[in-house]
């Protein structure tokens, strides 16, 4: 994806709140996600401003044709992510078209915008995989109960690190996560019951559009071709369970949850912040002839910066602003996307349409960017809010709320939606 006539600064559109400097959703982002109204069935729709564009009410107008137009509008995005990718990018123009100061539809659209505060979201796709990157050096090398002295790993800038995490368990922003029940170190050995460190990680994903068959290498020129578009994404983590069971790696203290953004911001639309790959340390080993590109090296980055944010009970009954405990950018992490699917594909492992692939915790190195609560506090000093509270871990009550925003000097910022959920008590579990 390449800057075209989309990017154009200067469009504007006569959805008002789409012009505000402040919205995620300009008409330079037009994102794909799945909301209905009442006990309306869910359907696809396009983010402006603070509207939706109803895409089955647009074809049912006659304001939109074809496959691309079809897929948009269905109730699971898994069959737009896999439409070509020249489809996909013609009803962008479509559709920006409709949506732009002084278009003759505007009359014939209007009815077809449904309020965003007035709908409800839902999961883009179910993906059928999940894959979780760890690409911050920060983050694997930072302190921890578990680790005091952290390190790198042999092979950490010869390949990106990953995990299978559980793809069954990933929800969309808003729904509560119940306190997980698990195993974890006592004073006398193992003990069950709620987590007592429950965590968060800042995370960042895409979903993969084209698939590979089966024992089907991608090389790295051709992996951005497999990513259909980007979310935010929390990794809640549960961390003495995690810490106790990890042999094999993580699993119960991972498994229970993971949150995404409700929007997917299309690969078209992040091709203006592509920006050169962070430099490597000088003493760092080289990567393999299969994970190194010219190419990747000059664009296989993205500008965007990245918020978590903290409201507490307290904050929420005194009407306080949320804390803001990390602020930080997609270039803490150390591969790209792109790196990560060729690595991912390497061995013949055969990724499918929707695939869910994330970035791991983009922790830089400044405390100010640590992205979850573990780097932050070490596991044994709390954080002083700002309001006078403070915390080591998540609390019931708690709410994450996790932003960001892609920018560039000459472009219209684009955001991502809000990746929030509330941490409600554990479920009542009698052994």
């Amino acid at each position: 994806m390449t800057v075209n006539a989309t990017h154009d600064p200067n469009l504007k559109s006569w959805v008002t709140s789409a012009n505000l400097p402040d919205t995620d959703f300009p008409i330079q982002n037009l994102p794909h996600g799945v909301f209905s109204q009442g006990s309306e069935a869910p359907r696809g729709g396009m983010a402006i401003g603070d509207q939706i564009l109803d895409i089955k009410a647009a074809l049912a107008a006659g304001l939109l044709r074809g496959a691309a137009a079809q897929a948009a509008a269905e109730p699971d995005l898994r069959e737009l992510m896999g439409t070509d990718t020249q489809a996909v990018s013609a009803l962008r123009v479509e559709v920006q078209a409709l949506l732009a100061m002084g278009a003759t539809e505007q009359e014939g659209v209007q009815p077809c915008l449904v309020p965003m505060a007035r709908a409800q979201l839902h999961m883009p796709t179910k993906p059928g995989a999940f894959t979780d990157y760890m690409t911050s050096a920060p983050h694997i090398a930072a302190p921890r109960p578990a680790r005091p002295q952290g390190v790198l790993p042999p092979c950490f800038w010869t390949l990106p690190i990953a995990y299978n995490s559980r793809a069954s368990s990933v929800v969309v922003s808003g729904r509560p996560l119940e306190r997980p029940h698990g195993q974890y170190r006592g004073s006398e050995g193992a003990e069950f019951g709620p987590t007592r460190a429950l965590d968060y990680e800042l995370e960042f994903a895409c979903f993969i559009s084209q698939p590979n068959g089966l024992g089907t290498p991608i090389r790295l020129a051709d992996a951005r071709r497999h990513v259909f578009g980007y979310c935010l994404l929390n990794d809640w983590s549960a961390r003495d369970i995690q810490y106790w069971e990890s042999v094999l790696g993580p699993f119960q203290g991972k498994a229970f949850r993971s949150t995404i953004s409700p929007w997917v911001v299309t690969a078209e639309a992040l091709a203006p912040f592509r920006q050169a790959m962070p430099a490597r340390p000088a003493d760092a080993p080289r990567a393999p002839p299969h994970l190194v590109d010219a190419a990747n090296e000059a664009d296989g980055g993205l500008a965007i910066r990245f918020f978590a944010h903290l409201r507490t009970p307290q904050m929420r009954s005194e009407g306080a602003p949320a804390a803001v405990l990390t602020d930080t950018w997609f270039s803490a992490g150390a591969w790209s996307f792109e790196q990560m699917i060729t690595h991912h594909a390497i061995g013949g492992c055969n990724l499918e349409t929707g695939d869910l692939i994330s970035s791991g915790t983009l922790s830089g190195e400044a405390l100010a960017s640590a992205a979850c609560l573990v780097e932050i506090t070490g596991g044994r000093v709390p954080i002083g809010l700002p309001n006078g509270e403070s915390r080591l871990w998540l609390q019931d009550g708690d709410e994450l709320v996790m932003t960001a925003r892609a920018e560039r000097e000459g472009f219209v910022p684009i955001g991502f939606g809000v990746c929030a959920g509330e941490v409600v008590p554990a479920v009542a579990f009698v052994p």
